[in-house]
């Protein structure tokens, strides 16, 4: 009960496995697609369905994905895995809409293929290149928003320092040694504390359901 209920509390910190997204379309990864290119000219990358993943010292980190011709009408829910690509087709789609949250965290996205009718994410101004060519719109080269304008870095507090979070989007990042909110704690992060207190919340409720469940056993 103790193992179970451990595992329930440090589930959301667990890393999930590249996969998902990888397969939510059928065929494999085409030879002549972008994506595929892209991955046969990168050492030691290796297709795994719509995905290329990467080798070396990032193994199985998802840097391109070939989702073009899947019948989208929406972004798939498993985006977020491939946060990491480097090249990513999502032409030949029914999509009606891109909303700029969908790409939040893809800061290595450096060329991106999207149906005619759709803008680039984050606008023309996130990328270096936004060109239309036959049935695709092609977003080269992002942009690093926290270097485009001065404003950016009057919005993050004080102790924080703009730092990139996707097409178009910035975040607030604590300079060292701050931490916490608006960055107002100076130090390291205490983790023997931390992880001193959740193993103890953790044991105390399994010790409250364990003698519970032996009260409700005993109960004729």
């Amino acid at each position: 009960m103790a193992a179970r209920l451990l595992l329930l509390l440090l589930l959301p910190l667990l890393p999930r496995a590249a996969g998902t997204v990888c397969g939510c379309c059928p065929g494999p990864l085409g030879n002549g697609s972008a994506v595929g290119r892209y991955c046969a000219g990168r050492a030691g990358a290796e297709p795994r369905g719509r995905c290329c993943l990467a080798g070396g010292a990032q193994p199985g980190r998802i840097v391109g994905l070939d989702l073009s011709n899947c019948s989208l009408r929406s972004l798939p829910p498993g985006l977020p895995e491939a946060a990491g690509a480097i090249v990513l087709d999502l032409t030949e789609n029914p999509l009606a809409t891109l909303p700029n949250s969908s790409f939040r965290g893809f800061t290595r996205l450096q060329s991106l293929a999207v149906p005619p009718w759709l803008q680039c994410p984050g606008g023309s101004g996130a990328w270096q290149q936004d060109t239309t060519h036959g049935s695709r719109r092609l977003c080269r080269g992002q942009r690093n928003p926290c270097n485009s304008s001065g404003e950016l870095a009057w919005l993050c507090p004080e102790n924080a320092l703009c730092a990139p979070d996707g097409p178009g989007l910035s975040q607030c990042l604590c300079a060292s040694p701050w931490r916490g909110y608006k960055c107002l704690r100076e130090g390291a992060f205490p983790v023997l504390l931390f992880g001193g207190v959740l193993g103890t919340v953790a044991a105390a409720l399994s010790l409250l359901l364990w003698s519970t469940q032996r009260r409700k056993a005993k109960t004729p």
